[in-house]
C-alpha cells in the first residue's frame, strides 16, 4: 500500500494535480474572489449572532442522529422556512448538501430506477448514482433533446433526470423548463440541485430565491431541489425540499439522515437567519449578479489581441457572462491554472483553481466567484490583476 501511495502522489506532482489545504487568517486582507460566501452572510453579525446563541442554549453539538434526540424546534423551523422560500411544500434538513445528495438519490434509486443525468453533475450526485444501484446514463451537458431518447424505452417503472439549476464549474444555467416538460412526459422525477442558485438566482417578488421559487416547477408533484446551507446562506448542512410524502420517505430511508449526527443546533440558527435575511433583504441577489457582470465585463477588453489587419481588439474567448456567481475562465493546461492562481494570491486576490477530476469536461479552470459585498473597487483593482495575469498566457 505505501508503495503505491507514493506512486500515486507522484503522478499527481507529475501531471500538475497536488492539492494541499492553505489555511487562511481570521484577519487576512485579500479580495475575495474564491469563497461561496456569495451575499457576504457569513460574517454578518446577525447570522454570527444567531449561532452563537444557540450554541449557549444548545451546546456546540446536536449529540445524535434526528431520529434519537438531534432534532430541535431550530431544525423544524429551519425546514419551514427554507420550504416557503423555495415554493416547495416541505424540506428536512441534512448535515452537508453532500449528505442531502447522496440521501435522496439513495432513497429513491435501486434496480427499479433508471437515472438519466447531465453529465455536468456535482460530484455529489455522481456519488449518489453510484450507491444507489441504478441503472445510470448520462447527457450531454443541456442535452434536453437526448435526455428524452435515453427516457423513452426505458424498462425500469422508475425515473429521475438529475440536474444543477446553475452549475458548480461553468456557472451556466440548466433548460429547466424542457426538462420539467421531459419529466412529466415520461412519468420522471426531476431532481434540480439548487447549491449554487439558492440566494442568488430568482424572478420579480422571488428574487433570490432560487431558480426554482415563483416558476411552475414550485411545488410541482414531479420536482425534487436539493440545496445547501454553507454557500449563499453562509452557514453549514444542506436540505432536500419536495413534498411531505416525500419528506416522510427520506425520513425512514435516506441512510444519510437515519445514520449521521444532525446538523448542529448553531448552524442551523445561523442558516435560519440567513434565510430571513434572504426573504429581506433581494438587493442582495441584484448584487451577486451586477458584480458578476462588472467582473466578466472589466477581464473581456483586448485580451485577444489585435490582428493583423489593425481590427478592434476581440473579446477573449475564455471569458464568458455568468448566470450566477460563477464566473469560468478556461485555462490552457492544469499546470497553467495553478500558476495563475498563484500569482494572483501574491497580489492579493484569492480566486478558485480547479483541475482535474474537478472539472467535468477534462479542462482546467479559474473559477471567480461574484459576491454581493463586493465593492467597485475591489472589482477594478482584481481585474486589474487579472487582466495582467492572463494577457501572459499563451
Amino acid at each position: 500500500m505505501t508503495q503505491w501511495l507514493e506512486r500515486q502522489a507522484a503522478v499527481r506532482d507529475r501531471r500538475g494535480l497536488v492539492r494541499r489545504p492553505v489555511p487562511r487568517a481570521a484577519d487576512e486582507h485579500f479580495i475575495d474572489l474564491a469563497s461561496n460566501d456569495y451575499l457576504g452572510l457569513a460574517a454578518d453579525p446577525r447570522v454570527a449572532g444567531a449561532a452563537a446563541a444557540a450554541a449557549s442554549v444548545w451546546g456546540a453539538g446536536a449529540t445524535s442522529s434526528r431520529l434519537v434526540a438531534g432534532t430541535t424546534r431550530l431544525h423544524l423551523d429551519l425546514e419551514q422556512e427554507l420550504a416557503m422560500l423555495a415554493g416547495m411544500e416541505s424540506a428536512l434538513v441534512f448535515s452537508s448538501g453532500y449528505l442531502a445528495n447522496i440521501g435522496v438519490i439513495t432513497a429513491l434509486g435501486g434496480p427499479g430506477t433508471l437515472i438519466v443525468a447531465d453529465e455536468h453533475c456535482h460530484a455529489s450526485m455522481i456519488d449518489g448514482f453510484r450507491l444507489s444501484r441504478s441503472r445510470t446514463e448520462s447527457f450531454t451537458h443541456n442535452g434536453v433533446e437526448e435526455a428524452g431518447r435515453l427516457l423513452a424505452d426505458r424498462p425500469e417503472p422508475r425515473a429521475l433526470i438529475a440536474v444543477e439549476s446553475v452549475y458548480s464549474v461553468l456557472g451556466d444555467e440548466a433548460p429547466l423548463a424542457g426538462l420539467l416538460a421531459l419529466a412529466e412526459q415520461h412519468d420522471a422525477v426531476l431532481l434540480i440541485d439548487e447549491a449554487h442558485s439558492l440566494g442568488v438566482t430568482g424572478y420579480g417578488t422571488f428574487h433570490g430565491h432560487g431558480s426554482v421559487a415563483g416558476t411552475a416547477l414550485a411545488g410541482h408533484p414531479n420536482v425534487i431541489v436539493t440545496a445547501t446551507l454553507s454557500k449563499a446562506l453562509g452557514s453549514q448542512g444542506g436540505a432536500v425540499l419536495g413534498s411531505a410524502l416525500l419528506r416522510e420517505h427520506l425520513v425512514n430511508r435516506a441512510r444519510s439522515f437515519i445514520f449521521d449526527t444532525g446538523l448542529a443546533p448553531a448552524s442551523a440558527a445561523a442558516a435560519l437567519a440567513a434565510v430571513r435575511i434572504i426573504r429581506d433583504e433581494p438587493w442582495r441577489a441584484g448584487a451577486v449578479r451586477n458584480n458578476a457582470a462588472a467582473l466578466a465585463t472589466g477581464l473581456a477588453p483586448a485580451l485577444a489581441g489585435r490582428g493583423a489587419s489593425g481590427d478592434p481588439p476581440a473579446v477573449h474567448p475564455r471569458v464568458e457572462q455568468a448566470s450566477g456567481a460563477v464566473q469560468s475562465i478556461a485555462m490552457p493546461s492544469a499546470e497553467s491554472a495553478l500558476a495563475a492562481a498563484r500569482a494572483a494570491r501574491t497580489a492579493g486576490v484569492r480566486i478558485g483553481c480547479f483541475r482535474p477530476p474537478s472539472v467535468p469536461d477534462g479542462i482546467s479552470r479559474l473559477r471567480l466567484t461574484a459576491r454581493a459585498t463586493l465593492t467597485p473597487e475591489e472589482i477594478e483593482d482584481s481585474c486589474a490583476v487579472l487582466r495582467g495575469i492572463l494577457e501572459e498566457l499563451p
